[in-house]
């Protein structure tokens, strides 16, 4: 593992996207335990990722067109059913007519777990990326896996940080609704930037 692997994951796990909108509005909205939540949800979602690029399965979806074109309607979907679901009166991402406290911090998780597996550009991603890093000759199994699980746990820290402060902030404008609305106004129009996004993606 090289400082070179290190700082340009770094880099990419810092980039705001998906998985970082999602861990934000949680945060805002639920507080740090939800956001905790959200993190580990959008880490656990690299895994299928990561094995596809593993066992070359990402390799399909960057040939098949068929096969990336339906992975990527049904991420632009689910974007915009994020964005809606931050707009409906009574909170951020409230789902089933629950109130967001309701909502159980495992279905937080996995919310956030599904937000990247629709993602087909993370599989494409790490199916690029890490190979890059892999010395020639030696087992390319275990090297793929060690720099996946770095990643990941990257991805958590950051993650995480992301939404404690989120977190926090929460606690300085929770009793003032007009921020607290026009935060989710914000998350929202993001998510539908970030679906038109993915949705303008080719192969």
């Amino acid at each position: 593992m090289s400082i070179d692997f290190l700082l340009t994951s770094l880099v990419v796990v810092l980039v705001p996207g998906t998985g970082v909108i999602y861990t934000l509005a949680t945060g805002l909205e639920r507080g740090e335990k939800a956001s905790l939540a959200a993190a580990l949800g959008c880490t656990l979602g690299i895994v299928p990722s990561l094995v596809a690029a593993i066992t070359g399965v990402a390799a399909i979806l960057h040939t098949s067109a068929l096969a990336f074109s339906v992975l990527k309607i049904l991420g632009v979907i689910y974007l915009l059913y994020m964005a809606l679901c931050l707009l409906k009166q009574g909170g951020a991402l409230e789902l089933s007519g629950q109130s967001p406290r309701q909502l159980s911090l495992v279905r937080i998780g996995i919310i956030g777990a599904v937000i990247n597996v629709l993602n087909p550009k993370l599989s494409v991603f790490l199916l690029a990326f890490l190979p890059q890093f892999i010395t020639a000759g030696e087992r390319v199994f275990e090297q793929m896996l060690g720099l996946g699980g770095i990643f990941m746990l990257m991805t958590l820290m950051v993650f995480s940080a992301y939404g404690l402060g989120a977190a926090w902030i929460r606690h300085h404008v929770e009793q003032r609704p007009g921020v607290m609305t026009a935060f989710r106004r914000l998350f929202a129009g993001t998510f539908v930037a970030l679906s038109a996004k993915l949705a303008l993606v080719e192969r």
